[in-house]
């Protein structure tokens, strides 16, 4: 494999869950934000916001929200919001109708741009020497976060994102081989669960030497266990939410 700084930092990265009680300075952010707000966009539509959150409140609020202790605890939090506000404004205070913008597709075209903004977002940070965690578990209760947050129809916040000087040096964590992700033209359907039993090994060991939230678990028992059975959650109200915000209307319609 080549090796550059950026090749380096990226596949050295590490999910930050702690971080030491000093905040970003006004020029860090600025920098992060000029990272996020020059990623690849769909059709130059830039469908995307990002959420400073800083009310102590709020912060709690949505800690509540994700059921994970140190989600606002410390660092600086922040929610990546699906953004149509925005241009459903422009297109209706110049006189036009919402065209396409309750559309699956246009939908998903934000959730792209959001996803990656986050993504540049985050890189930019480690580049700094900061450390972050990704937060899926803000939308744990989906139509609750949108009346914490106040936010109008045509958003929804997607991702939250932890960031700070970090306080601890977990291990790295171990991915799929690569030869279970990267496939040429087709994709191959002969999988076979046998083939994983060295990476299960790779995994168990990493949790069994991990030294908080110790769990001894490989990753096909982590998959084939509670995660993905069978039972109601509140994140099940994610479609109906996503509707209720006016977005992806046609959505499940012939």
């Amino acid at each position: 494999m080549l090796h550059n700084p950026i090749v380096d930092l990226i596949t050295n990265h590490r999910s930050i869950r702690k971080f030491k009680d000093q905040p970003l300075s006004e020029e860090q952010l600025q920098t992060l934000y000029a990272a996020a707000s020059q990623t690849s966009t769909s059709m130059f539509m830039q469908q995307f916001s990002i959420l400073h959150v800083t009310d102590a409140k709020l912060r709690k609020d949505v800690q509540s929200i994700s059921g994970q202790p140190y989600v606002g605890a410390n660092g600086e939090l922040f929610v990546f919001v699906v953004d149509l506000y925005r241009n459903q404004q422009i297109r209706r205070q110049l006189g036009k109708d919402d065209g396409r913008l309750h559309t699956t597709d246009i939908f998903f075209q934000a959730v792209e741009d959001t996803v990656l903004a986050l993504q540049n977002f985050l890189t930019a940070a480690e580049s700094l020497g900061l450390g972050g965690v990704i937060l899926g578990s803000i939308k744990d209760d989906p139509a609750e976060l949108v009346r914490v947050l106040d936010m109008p129809k045509m958003t929804l916040p997607l991702l939250g994102l932890q960031v700070g000087v970090p306080d601890q040096e977990p291990q790295l964590k171990p991915r799929l081989p690569k030869e279970q992700i990267a496939f040429e033209n087709h994709y191959p359907t002969d999988f076979k669960v046998d083939n994983l039993h060295e990476y299960d090994e790779v995994v168990t060991t990493y949790y069994d030497l991990r030294e908080a939230n110790r769990r001894i678990d490989s990753f096909t028992k982590q998959i084939s266990g509670a995660k993905l059975a069978v039972h109601d959650t509140s994140r099940d109200k994610l479609a109906a939410t996503i509707q209720s915000q006016g977005l992806a209307l046609d959505w499940g319609k012939d």
